[in-house]
């Protein structure tokens, strides 16, 4: 080879994702070595790692590297052999030196040749003391670790053919650009949006089926009668044409709508699989954002005179890279904070009876569509007295009112801009720039921070992000016969508040939450949308909450909850009051994503104007339109019963039935606008049910709604054969897929 191709660009690339995932192995075993100089398998993995960076200096030409690469390993090679008891000015110097090979390697960070002499002396007096010492320049800032997935796309292709390809974990890595990923993200998003547009073409195919039967039936009527006139034989013969016609019509229907059916669903399951893996695509292992952390709580807490450890749990919970490079700053805050302002100096930790090295534990989990980060540290915990102190020399709260306040509102006020508890700035704190910047930069990413400590025991920060920022669970509700969608996040809960519970106070609206009045406020004046009439009795509210601010926001409608993908703005827009961004839903409508800060903002700005206005009660008309019937048949009581109140508190009257046989009396005795009904029954099922009624002149016409636990092709072929017009599974029965089709089937629950 070359020295052209030793220096190729190519090659210089894979030595700095080599020395990127080497110095980390480095930076992990030298920690673990610290704590015991004599563990085997950290000895080996930390001599192979310098060893390996050795020689991948040595192919691609980097001088330096092999040099710094080489000390290493001999000073952890004779740790292996027993010649040398790694001593922390050891550990020290193999840290400096894995930094050094980190900007080695890392292309446009010049190291002079001065600064690798003098570590090599360094380490060389280290492992033979008899040598002078040397000074060896401090490293810069760490540079973050290059992100595989952002490095832009060469004109050229950056690896030679004959280059092995990266790996991780064993499988292939190739590089795609951040952009990409979100593009293929946004696309298979709209797939999956487009694939639920099926299901109103298949809801007006069944509707035609039903017409057709209506109009084979009134065909056969006519004939009855028509024969009573003896027909000449061109009539009858014109009117056969017509009912073959027709049964030819109803067969080709038939055929197509199981077709269509088929088809809607494959192609559901392909999107959503599609969506899934681009989603995939976009997640990483949270340990991603964890690199160096461990470390530099070690660096820290020695240059504070400290003996502090770091554990980690939950390193593989899968998180978006986007939401791994925003929580990268707050965590190192925290982390600094924990160090600097919770562990204690190691005499006074013996001296309250607790190990002289400090512990800080952070946990990574999955809850509930969120990442769930708790930070803890086993320090002495915020003294509150000191702390109600500081609040009344900063004339923050009068003496008296500090004295009432409780734990939990003490707390607060280290989140307040400013604010900090060190009375001299050094260089990890004192300047007051705190849990303000970390509470903001949470609330950036659509989460929240909590904060819980015990004198003497350690505090605990909770924190809960949303998994990704490409995707926001949300409820979705109606404001002037538009969808808004309300992030779950900022949503304290939901109400339906009767007009004798809305009170007025010092001339605005408020009701009783939580042991205290909350302000009401219309959604139609705030998104500036026309208030729709509604005769509903009672008013729905979304409770709002963002830091201290709560309100009541009225809408018109509960849509439900949806889970979106988030399509940001067109940027021409600019910022658009109360709104951060849309999305698309199930049948392809078009839903805004409400801003709720911006939202608040708007409803502080109206107080102050004196422009709010009321919202008028409603009540209910004198006289109302019949409610529609449904019948349930399931053997099952507890989906009976789950069927029933979900139709019920949609305002539709239910009968239930416990077999085929029974819900077959039902209907001869009974009239319903829709049957809901199981297959698997005892004494008859659903399938019989089904044909039963089709054969049945005054009840084929009625909807029917098969609900089974079969979700297999012949299964649905076979339901929607024997005359059903919609196929639920209830692998994936929720409760608003139950309500939808049955407003496609029947429309609402009035007549």
């Amino acid at each position: 080879m070359t020295p052209d191709q030793m220096r190729d660009a190519s090659l210089l690339e894979l030595f700095s994702l080599e020395a990127d995932a080497q110095t980390q192995v480095l930076s992990a075993g030298l920690l673990a070595l610290e704590r015991n100089p004599t563990q085997a398998d950290q000895l080996e993995a930390c001599m192979r790692a310098a060893h390996s960076l050795k020689g991948a200096a040595r192919i691609v030409g980097v001088d330096a590297g092999v040099s710094v690469a080489h000390v290493m390993e001999d000073c952890l090679v004779s740790a292996q052999e027993s010649r040398l008891y790694l001593q922390p000015e050891h550990i020290d110097a193999l840290l400096q030196g894995t930094d050094l090979l980190m900007r080695i390697a890392t292309p446009g960070n010049d190291v002079g040749a001065a600064d690798i002499d003098a570590y090599v002396a360094l380490m060389e007096r280290l492992l033979d003391p008899s040598q002078p010492i040397a000074k060896v320049a401090p490293p810069p800032e760490p540079v973050p670790a290059p992100i595989l997935e952002e490095l832009a796309p060469d004109p050229e292709p950056a690896l030679p053919r004959q280059s092995k390809p990266m790996t991780e974990g064993g499988e292939r890595v190739l590089r795609v650009t951040a952009e990409r990923l979100n593009s293929l993200l946004d696309l298979s998003s709209k797939s999956l949006v487009e694939t639920q547009r099926l299901k109103p073409y298949l809801v007006s195919m069944q509707r035609l089926k039903r017409i057709q039967s209506n109009g084979a039936r009134a065909l056969d009527a006519l004939d009855g009668q028509l024969r009573a006139l003896d027909l000449n034989l061109e009539a009858q013969e014109a009117l056969a044409d017509t009912r073959r016609l027709l049964s030819e019509a109803q067969a080709l229907l038939a055929e197509k709508i199981v077709e269509l059916d088929e088809f809607g669903w494959q192609a559901g399951q392909r999107a959503q699989v599609l969506y899934d893996t681009a989603l995939a695509c976009r997640m990483r292992p949270f340990a991603d954002v964890l690199a160096g952390q461990a470390r530099m709580v070690r660096d820290l807490g020695r240059s504070l005179g400290k003996q502090v450890r770091l554990e980690i749990e939950g390193e593989k919970t899968q998180v978006d890279r986007d939401v791994l490079e925003k929580l990268e700053a707050p965590l190192t805050h925290l982390l600094r904070n924990a160090v600097d302002h919770g562990i204690e100096m190691p005499e006074q930790r013996i001296l309250a009876g607790k190990p002289a090295e400090g512990l800080i534990r952070l946990r990574a989990s999955h809850q509930a569509g969120l990442l769930v980060l708790e930070l803890s540290d086993d320090g002495n915990g915020v003294d509150l007295e000191r702390l109600r102190g500081a609040i009344v020399d900063r004339h923050l709260s009068p003496p008296e009112t500090a004295l009432r306040l409780s734990e939990e509102e003490l707390l607060t006020f280290l989140f307040l801009p400013g604010f900090s508890l060190r009375d001299k700035v050094t260089e990890v704190s004192g300047r007051g720039v705190g849990l303000d910047a970390v509470q903001h930069m949470v609330r950036q990413l659509r989460g929240a921070v909590v904060l819980e400590q015990a004198a003497g025991q350690g505090s605990r920060f909770h924190l809960e992000v949303p998994l990704t920022l490409s995707v926001v669970r949300s409820l979705v509700v109606e404001v002037g016969d538009e969808a808004y969608a309300f992030p779950l996040a900022h949503i304290e809960r939901m109400c339906d508040l009767s007009p004798d519970d809305i009170v007025q106070l010092e001339g605005r609206q408020h009701f009783w939450h939580e042991g205290r009045h909350v302000g009401l406020v219309a959604a139609s004046q705030l998104l500036q949308r026309p208030a729709a009439q509604s005769n509903d009795a009672t008013l729905k509210v979304v409770v709002i909450r963002e830091r201290d601010a709560v309100y009541g926001i009225a809408v018109e409608r509960f849509i439900g909850e949806r889970t979106l993908v988030v399509l940001p703005l067109d940027d021409r827009l600019g910022k658009v009051q109360d709104i951060s961004a849309g999305a698309l839903l199930d049948d392809g409508s078009v839903v805004l994503i409400v801003d709720v800060e911006d939202m608040l903002r708007s409803v502080d700005k109206l107080l102050n104007t004196g422009r709010l206005e009321r919202i008028a009660r409603r009540s209910q008309q004198a006289t109302e339109a019949p409610r529609k019937r449904v019948l349930v048949v399931d053997d099952s009581l507890t989906v009976r019963e789950l069927q029933r109140k979900l139709l019920l508190n949609r305002g539709y009257e239910v009968a239930v039935a416990v077999d085929g046989m029974d819900g077959w009396n039902a209907l001869r005795s009974e009239d319903f606008d829709l049957l809901i009904t199981d297959i698997d029954m005892p004494r008859m099922d659903g399938i019989e049910l089904v044909t039963l009624l089709r054969r049945d002149s005054r009840l084929q016409s009625l909807p029917v709604m098969v609900v089974s636990y079969k979700d297999r092709e012949e299964d649905r072929r076979r339901g929607l054969d024997a005359g059903a017009d919609y196929y639920l599974a209830k692998a994936s029965f929720h409760d608003d897929a139950l309500l939808d089709a049955v407003v496609e089937l029947i429309g609402g629950a009035r007549a």
